[in-house]
């Protein structure tokens, strides 16, 4: 389908199409299928929130934010959200960009000169829409298994000259979380502030992200916080909030409620301009470079046309129709967001395990979404 030129356009047809959608989501049925999930995977906590015409359409909580305790999952407790983070960093990056102060032709080497690879010049001809749309050419995850370790990031750094690029910059898809994180002092190079400082100032505040913080100390901060549990022989046990990926806050140091994530959501259907802009969302949405492998997924491979990265963001051909999403995942905790912005709707859902049922949840509600849509538009066709 053919991309919207301006996100203005979105709340235009939500208005337009608003009593269509409206009858297409059966909010009851898919919380009931939601908890449903929830017990046969006998997962500890969650939250969902489906967003229409920015205003919370549905939200649902289930379960406890740690087993064997009477702590009630609300609206207001916090998750990690791991990788959805790269959707706040590539938004703070595109209003640099907006504004003048940074470029996407921005060269890495001069903010990070000990990222080496071992294809000399590899590493100078880096830019920084390469780190966002994880096309550097390296093979994926590179060097995530020393971030799992413990290790800090000036002791990987060095270790990156022992690796030969697969591709030129730009010229294939490898998923990366070190080379994301990189766009931190790309970023802190523009203000006297910390790239954490900076997310919070200019997204989570202005946005009303009121539970929402960057880094372990924020989760810790917030007594009303899901717990990570990890899956055994025993089922779920809980454990404690690991630091090794907060180390990497671009690509994974956001923490937020699911009363928080719709205001992300509502804002990227074009309802918060002030903050993030018509000019923001198309710039970080638009299709960079094909991501075949998402294809193969085996919850969305019976519905997806094509799949493609942006800047800190997913793409996907849903049929004739299209999403923009992003999951996330770290130890304990799953997460993921989805919108329309043909419909004007979007859904999340949160968990304080690890479950693919987050991906289930999502396929199957987009699928009956557009299934409602392409019926009736049938049936006017007539």
């Amino acid at each position: 389908m053919q991309r919207k030129v301006s996100i203005f356009f979105s709340g235009l047809v939500a208005v337009l199409v608003g009593s269509l959608v409206a009858h297409a989501v059966d909010t009851g049925t898919y919380d009931k299928t939601f908890m449903a999930g929830m017990k046969a995977k006998k997962i500890p906590g969650a939250a969902y929130a489906i967003i229409e015409m920015g205003e919370p359409l549905k939200t649902g909580v289930y379960g406890t934010r740690a087993k064997g305790k009477n702590l009630p999952v609300t609206t207001d407790t916090v998750f990690r959200l791991a990788s959805v983070s790269k959707t706040f960093s590539s938004s703070l990056v595109a209003m640099l960009v907006e504004e003048g102060q940074l470029s996407l032709d921005t060269k890495l080497s001069p903010f990070v000169p000990a990222f080496q690879l071992k294809k000399k010049g590899h590493a100078e001809r880096l830019e920084l829409r390469h780190l966002l749309s994880h096309s550097v050419g390296l093979t994926p995850n590179a060097y995530d298994n020393m971030i799992e370790d413990g290790w800090d990031l000036p002791k990987i750094l060095p270790r990156f000259r022992r690796l030969s690029p697969i591709c030129g910059p730009g010229a294939c898809y490898g998923y990366q979380n070190i080379a994301f994180s990189l766009v931190k002092p790309i970023v802190e190079s523009t203000s006297d502030s910390t790239f954490e400082s900076l997310i919070e100032k200019r997204l989570l505040t202005p946005l009303g992200m009121k539970n929402a913080s960057i880094g372990i100390d924020g989760y810790l901060a917030k007594a009303d916080r899901a717990e990570p549990h990890v899956n055994t022989r025993r089922g779920w046990y809980k454990t404690k909030v690991k630091p090794n990926y907060y180390r990497l806050s671009p690509a994974a140091g956001v923490n937020a409620s699911i009363s928080d994530m719709v205001k992300w959501v509502e804002g990227y259907l074009g309802w918060y301009p002030e903050v993030l802009s018509p000019g923001v969302i198309d710039l970080v949405t638009e299709k960079r470079i094909r991501t075949k492998r998402e294809l193969y997924k085996r919850q969305w491979r019976p519905y997806l046309a094509d799949a493609h990265y942006g800047l800190g963001w997913r793409i996907y051909d849903f049929g004739d129709h299209e999403i923009i999403m992003h999951a996330g995942g770290v130890s304990g905790f799953r997460s993921i967001v989805s919108f329309s912005q043909e419909l004007g709707m979007g859904l999340v859902i949160l968990m304080n395990a690890e479950s693919r049922i987050v991906d289930d949840l999502t396929a199957e509600f987009w699928q009956k979404q557009f299934k409602q849509i392409d019926m009736k538009a049938a049936v006017a066709a007539r």
